[in-house]
């Protein structure tokens, strides 16, 4: 029995068995044609050419569409409503998580922001309930260790030099298996802290610093392996002094990197790709804030913060905060900046899941579950397949 339209004749959870036929499939890494997908149980158990798809009796779902491996986002403060600095709870990471899985970001990392250290404790708290359900893959800490100088958004009253408290929550998380991603400023943590950190299996990324290029090249040969939101809240690159943007795009290290076009001009995202001495090391964040399938304003430390424009502005009219989410990034990149689908869409899947050593995530394979995108021309998401 073969089937066009909408694009599962059996719900997810249910053991089913039936093939998927897209018009196309990118797998993380490349474009493939005329292949089929036979999903079991919500998992990819084969991948086949399109012509074999139903040999079996089982159903098949053809579609006119792209299939992508659902989108990875690294980066994501809130949505639907919810910060997770206000809400650090199960309950406010599975609102979050929801708004950005209807537009096909399927794996996140949850961001907690420069805070309190109480609230450090509960975003652990929350992150070891929630770690696993909803596309929770880890969390990424951005901050409190960060520069003044460079604090952006970040409240300064909770900025403070590297403490064992961080030291505790990350050891904590770690040794649950949660994956960790944690922003810092380089000039803001004692020699050895990183180092440190990467033994016990966190994924440490440079921002909000005032460090000049030697201490990021230190910091790089310490264990550092990315940089969070490339431009934004670190020292630019001049001609005598490459700065943390000059030391990292002259780097392997991994960049993260807002799409929306107020944050990152667009033509210095082109040159930064261009620029760039390694392949696959450029990943797309949103750094998306609670108005993403939300209301148009929120509070952060007590201050609203308003959609305006499509911009998040204070009350100075300042930037503070993201409005997009990954699918429009893709889009955008594509569109307006003019980078070619394959590695807009890596940026988008596996390379962030290979920063965070995340198996199985940001792939179509045999074996990994059916964590997938149908896209249509305009690249938005037409039907999105997302397992718990």
């Amino acid at each position: 029995m073969e089937h066009w339209g909408a694009p599962a004749p059996i719900p997810l959870g249910d053991p089913g068995r039936w093939w998927l036929a897209p018009r196309r499939m990118f797998d993380g890494h490349a474009f493939h044609a005329d292949v089929a997908l036979l999903i079991e149980d919500g998992h990819v158990a084969s991948i086949s050419p399109a012509a074999s798809a139903g040999a079996d009796g089982a159903p098949v779902w053809h579609s006119d569409h792209l299939l992508v491996p659902g989108y990875v986002d690294l980066q994501i403060n809130g949505g639907g409503g919810r910060l997770f600095n206000t809400d650090p709870t199960p309950e406010g990471l599975a609102v979050i998580a929801r708004a950005h899985r209807q537009s096909g970001t399927t794996a996140l990392l949850p961001t907690l922001i420069t805070d309190a250290p109480e609230v450090l404790d509960r975003a652990v708290a929350a992150m070891l309930a929630a770690i696993g359900h909803n596309g929770i893959v880890g969390i990424h800490i951005e901050g409190p260790h960060i520069s003044i100088e460079r604090k952006g958004a970040h409240k300064p009253d909770f900025i403070r030099p590297f403490d064992q408290r961080t030291m505790d929550a990350v050891t904590k998380l770690r040794q649950a298996g949660v994956p960790v991603l944690l922003t810092l400023a380089p000039e803001c943590a004692p020699a050895g802290t990183i180092t440190a950190l990467v033994r016990m299996g966190a994924v440490v990324s440079l921002g909000h610093t005032a460090a000049d290029a030697a201490t990021v090249r230190m910091a790089i040969a310490e264990g550092a392996r990315s940089v969070t939101h490339l431009f934004n809240a670190m020292t630019p690159m001049t001609s005598r002094e490459p700065g943390v943007v000059g030391a990292a795009i002259d780097s392997a290290v991994y960049c993260g990197i807002i799409a929306d076009g107020h944050h990152v001009d667009d033509a210095m995202f082109r040159l930064a790709c261009r620029a760039r001495p390694m392949a696959g090391r450029m990943v797309l964040v949103s750094d998306a804030m609670p108005t993403w399938a939300g209301p148009d304003s929120f509070e952060l430390y007590g201050e609203t913060i308003r959609l305006k424009d499509g911009r998040l502005v204070n009350t100075i009219g300042s930037l503070a905060g993201v409005h997009i989410d990954i699918a429009k990034s893709v889009a955008r990149i594509v569109r307006d900046i003019g980078l070619p689908l394959d590695q807009a869409l890596r940026m988008a899947t596996s390379t962030p899941a290979e920063l965070m050593g995340l198996d199985g995530i940001g792939v179509l394979r045999p074996g990994v579950a059916l964590n997938a995108i149908l896209i249509d021309q305009a690249l938005d998401p037409a039907a999105v397949f997302a397992r718990a």
